[in-house]
């Protein structure tokens, strides 16, 4: 999938969104960790090392993800990584383990161009609905996501797995108390992102 983009100039660059390899995690990782300074200027400091279980568990996730040609990267005309999305399984639907966009590309439209792509995934995969967890009260999480057709689901609707997902950010991130999962339908009558 390619197309243009606008630099926060306004003038138009090159862009394409292709399945990330196995190979290029610590690409991912470097796109996240970027993405993720963000945080900061809202309060929330997340600053776990490599090493930290929170860390590598989530990397195992997204190798999985590239390794089932569930990750998406978003590259420029030079070839350098923007931004990505990575998808995993949880009891039987599809879940958006991660979307990050560098902070030099943001606002460029490339964020929900990936949220498109990962929905195209998720229905090919099977699923009924795209589910994903975030921070309900930062304008870059939550209500990001709700302009794109996700809603709050209740904790007493969450599956087994979204449930071990939460426990687990809770635990290890800040704000836990924000923490929420968050779905949208995948049905092809389902607004369109």
């Amino acid at each position: 999938m390619s197309g243009l983009t606008n630099d926060r100039d306004g003038t138009p660059s090159a862009l394409t969104i292709r399945p990330a390899v196995p190979r290029e995690l610590d690409l991912l990782q470097a796109i996240d960790d970027d993405a993720t300074t963000l945080y900061a200027e809202y309060g929330l400091s997340i600053e776990l090392g490599d090493e930290h279980e929170f860390v590598r568990a989530e990397l195992a996730r997204w190798r999985r993800s590239a390794e089932a040609g569930r990750a998406s990267l978003a590259i420029d005309e030079n070839g350098a990584g923007l931004a990505f999305a990575a998808l995993d399984v949880l009891d039987g639907e599809p879940y958006l383990d991660q979307l990050a966009v560098r902070r030099s590309a943001m606002r460029r439209g490339i964020g929900q161009r990936l949220l498109a792509r990962s929905v195209e995934v998720a229905r090919a995969i099977g699923g009924s609905a795209l589910w994903l967890t975030t921070y309900d009260h930062l304008p870059f999480n939550g209500p990001y996501y709700e302009r794109h057709g996700f809603v709050v689901v209740p904790e007493s609707a969450w599956s087994e797995g979204i449930r071990r997902h939460i426990e687990e950010q809770r635990r290890f991130l800040p704000a836990p108390s924000h923490r929420v999962a968050m779905r949208r339908p995948l049905a092809s009558d389902a607004a369109p992102l």
